[in-house]
């Protein structure tokens, strides 16, 4: 087994890779500044050519390969990011490329990496089976694995990013990292703690899959149950060999959060910064933004939004939730008197307070109807919840009973 990383190895991977890879920005953002009462960046790996930061440890590792090793190959497991990481840099410098992904990978993500020219095999329900299938090919093929996060050369990679970091907000306090396998905060945290020490560096997993937790407190990589997580990109039931002794010397602490706040969480990054970010890309602002994060009030805090590549489906379903959380999308309904013109009545009652009933659905059969009377639902986009309670309030007013 190798050993981990050194800061002296991210230094000479930043010199192997630099003219390949794009430094992305570190934007301070004003309004989440204010909105959480610390002095907010976003460090924005989700403007990476692949739309992630997992090119970087790929670059690092298949860089290093002999002309034999090249030729025969790569071969890796992935959720998405690192195989398209590993996908492009392959194509790049003409090297076969086999990626195995769980079969509940998010169709674009599949669709991505095969855009790039990398065979492609749907295998297992999770990361952990995708991988033990990968090892079975490599063996196989003969081929190099390039493993997604326990690997001296892709942390190393993945680490440029914490030098990027010292440049970009050089008198930061805190950096907020998402975690799935450990090789991203492993590799951010190699980098900072050796050179400014007094850096707290937290990371971040989603509450159903907390792999690195478990296995801080056991002293050891835990397997755990494999859960679904909209944060598929950090969905790892085991944790690195290499990460995890890096992760307990280095990393001030680890959080969880909920899928109700990674969801939201999307939300206001696009809604307010215009940032596009997968579930694992947000969950770091959601540690922050629901509070689960300690004593960073007035602090210069740095989150890396670690990649931006989301279905549009799921994209789709949690805007619609957030809205409906937020109350400007409302589901009212109203028992109304089943004769001609009530649903007109009913709705020119709504407009008068100015939302718009985006669908009505009327429904005679339900239970909890009189004979003569029909259920009306209405699906509003309103101004938020007060908006919502004063319509509410109108059609109690005039007569009308609600459910």
């Amino acid at each position: 087994m190798t050993t981990a990383p050194t800061l002296a190895d991210v230094h000479a991977a930043r010199d192997r890779i630099s003219d390949v890879i794009y430094m992305t920005p570190c934007a301070r953002s004003e309004t989440l500044s204010q909105m959480l009462g610390c002095d907010l960046y976003l460090k924005l790996e989700n403007l990476q050519i692949t739309g992630s930061f997992k090119e970087r440890g790929a670059l690092n590792k298949i860089l290093q390969l002999d002309a034999q090793q090249k030729a025969a190959g790569v071969i890796a497991a992935s959720a998405g990011n690192h195989a398209q990481g590993v996908a492009h840099v392959a194509r790049k410098y003409a090297i076969p490329a086999t990626i195995v992904m769980p079969e509940t990978t998010p169709l674009a993500k599949i669709h991505g990496t095969r855009a790039l020219g990398a065979s492609i095999i749907l295998h297992g329900s999770s990361y952990d089976e995708a991988y033990d299938k990968a090892v079975e090919l490599q063996h196989q093929q003969g081929s190099t694995l390039i493993h997604a996060f326990d690997d001296r050369d892709v942390i190393a990679g993945q680490g440029t990013i914490g030098l990027e970091l010292l440049q970009q907000v050089p008198d930061m306090d805190m950096v907020v990292v998402p975690v799935g396998g450990g090789g991203l905060i492993a590799g951010i945290a190699v980098a900072i703690k050796q050179t400014q020490p007094e850096v707290q560096i937290i990371g971040v997993e989603a509450e159903r899959m907390p792999a690195m937790q478990a296995s801080l407190s056991s002293g050891k990589a835990e397997p755990l149950r494999f859960a679904n997580t909209i944060a598929d990109g950090i969905s790892v039931a085991r944790v690195g060999q290499h990460t995890l002794p890096i992760v307990s010397d280095c990393v001030s602490g680890i959080v969880t959060v909920t899928e109700e706040q990674i969801a939201l969480a999307i939300m206001t990054l696009l809604e307010h910064e215009k940032t596009l970010a997968e579930g694992a890309g947000a969950v770091g602002f959601a540690a922050l933004h629901y509070r689960q994060i300690e004593q960073f009030k007035g602090k210069k805090v740095v989150v890396v939004i670690s990649g931006g590549n989301i279905d549009m489906t799921m994209l789709a379903r949690i805007l619609e939730r957030g809205l409906q959380s937020d109350g400007r999308l409302a589901r009212i309904r109203v028992i109304v008197p089943d004769r001609p013109g009530n649903i007109a009545e009913l709705s020119a009652l709504v407009a008068e307070h100015r939302a718009n009933i985006l669908a009505i659905t009327q429904n005679r059969s339900v239970s909890e109807v009189e004979l003569g009377e029909s259920e009306v639902e209405l699906l509003l986009e309103a101004r938020g919840w007060n908006h919502v309670d004063a319509i509410t309030k109108s059609v109690r007013k005039h007569g009308y009973k609600m459910k």
